[in-house]
This record gives structure tokens, C-alpha cells and sequence, in this order.
């Protein structure tokens, strides 16, 4: 009887443990990608590598992401130079309305285009923002839909490597 229990134990642990692994190690590969910028740059899944990506979903006509536009630039010149690459996307808007808004609200992050990239539609980019982080490896890092403050777009960074408890 004793050695009946101690084996039901030990698969239940074992299981848990296994399971608790499994869940800590896995990843999602970010889905193949291209991106081309308005001045030009071109990026894809192997020219990341090596690089934190976040990937901000946008709209000239939305109020949450003019709040956070400061926040993200921020974040941008920050960490820009710690191996982080800010693509804001623009969705689904023309090319002169991005370009009247860009010379009336400047931004330090590189901007891409719904026509220069297949982000948006990979992402299911339909409410605005959406940050997306991708890691080192290639791998999706966090995802946040919705404006949440500097906080959680910070947590985001720090699951992927980037910020100030992932760099002590």
C-alpha cells in the first residue's frame, strides 16, 4: 500500500514539475515578417536577431495612442542604444495623412506603413494600441492590447530582456 501511494505521489509531482517546465520554456516564434519604414529601412525576422522588437499598432485618430506616443519615444531613446528597435505601425491609413500628422506630432521611432509591411493583418491590429514584443530569439515576447501606462509597457520590455531589473 505504502508503495502504491508513494508512486501516485511521485507521478503527481513529477507531472507537475514537467508541466510547470514545459510552461516556463515555451515560446512562440513571432509569425514571418516584413517591414519597410517611411525612410526606407527594411526589416524582417532574421534582422532582428539579436534585438528586443517593439512592435506599437497605431492611429492617427486615436486619443489612447497620442497619450502613449511621448511614452513610446521615450522608451525608444532610452533603450535604443540596449539593443531595442521600436517599429510603430500605422494601420490602415494613407501615406499623406501619416505624413501631415508626423509634421505636426514628430516622433523619434521608426514608422511603417499598413502598405510596407504584413504586420497589422498578422496581428489582427483592430483596436488601438497594440505593443507587441518580440525577444532576442525571435520569439513573442508579450503582447498588451490597449493603453496601459508606462508600467505594463515596461513589464513587457523586462520579459524580453530590456529595462532595469533585467539588466542588473
Amino acid at each position: 500500500m505504502f508503495g502504491r501511494c508513494f508512486l501516485i505521489l511521485f507521478t503527481a509531482l513529477f507531472s507537475t514539475a514537467v508541466s510547470a517546465f514545459a510552461a516556463a520554456n515555451d515560446t512562440e516564434p513571432a509569425p514571418r515578417f516584413h517591414a519597410k519604414t517611411t525612410t526606407g529601412e527594411n526589416y524582417n525576422n532574421q534582422s532582428i536577431k539579436g534585438k528586443v522588437v517593439l512592435l506599437e499598432f497605431w492611429t492617427t485618430w486615436c486619443p489612447y495612442c497620442k497619450q502613449e506616443e511621448a511614452l513610446v519615444d521615450n522608451i525608444n531613446r532610452e533603450f535604443g542604444d540596449k539593443g531595442l528597435l521600436v517599429l510603430a505601425i500605422d494601420v490602415a491609413e494613407s501615406k499623406k495623412k501619416v505624413k501631415q500628422y508626423l509634421a505636426e506630432h514628430p516622433r523619434s521611432c521608426r514608422i511603417v506603413l499598413t502598405e510596407d509591411t504584413n504586420l497589422a493583418a498578422m496581428y489582427a491590429a483592430t483596436s488601438y494600441p497594440i505593443y507587441v514584443v518580440i525577444d532576442r530569439d525571435g520569439n513573442i515576447a508579450g503582447e498588451q492590447r490597449g493603453a496601459a501606462g508606462e508600467r505594463a509597457l515596461r513589464g513587457l520590455l523586462q520579459q524580453a530582456g530590456i529595462g532595469k531589473e533585467s539588466e542588473e
